[in-house]
């Protein structure tokens, strides 16, 4: 008996005007937020100094927005893209409304804008997604329009 391996949704499965909950979320912690801080070269004081956040207007620490940013893509991925992405093109559009904290919790969903075969590449096509985030209490704290390349389900030499 062979197994069951988990991927994304090749090209054809997507669907414009879908859009995914990924889920579970993700709880936020400030050991979280200072080693992507440290891991990134990014020593800004409102991310890995409390005392010093707490001067400034949120009077806490922030969550890194890469890391917010990099945390959308990634909760995607099981859902949309393993095993099916051959490469991401391109993000733009990204904002980032509200402020993320320490111990906020990050919901992402992902709506699906457009799809079209790729014109150079035989047996792949192109979708692009935006991915929210929210935070526990609904507020939308980050957006990011996304473009990737993927595999055709009938195509050659995909895995």
């Amino acid at each position: 008996m062979s197994g069951i391996v988990q991927r994304g949704l090749w090209f054809e499965e997507f669907e414009v005007g879908a859009r995914y909950l990924h889920r579970p979320g993700r709880t936020v912690t400030q050991a979280d937020n200072i080693l992507f801080s440290a891991l990134t070269a990014n020593p800004q004081a409102l991310h890995v100094d409390a005392a010093y956040a707490a001067t400034q207007p949120f009077g806490r620490p922030l969550v890194n927005s890469m890391w917010t940013l990099a945390t959308m893509v990634g909760a995607s991925v099981a859902q949309l893209t393993q095993g099916t992405l051959v490469a991401q093109l391109g993000l733009e559009d990204i904002a980032f409304p509200a402020p993320l904290f320490p111990d906020d919790t990050l919901y992402t969903d992902t709506e699906i804008l457009a799809t079209r075969a790729s014109a150079s590449r035989p047996g792949q096509g192109i979708v692009t997604m935006r991915h929210t985030g929210r935070s526990q209490d609904d507020t939308v704290v980050a957006r990011a329009t996304r473009a990737v390349l993927l595999w055709r389900e009938d195509a050659e030499g995909r895995p």
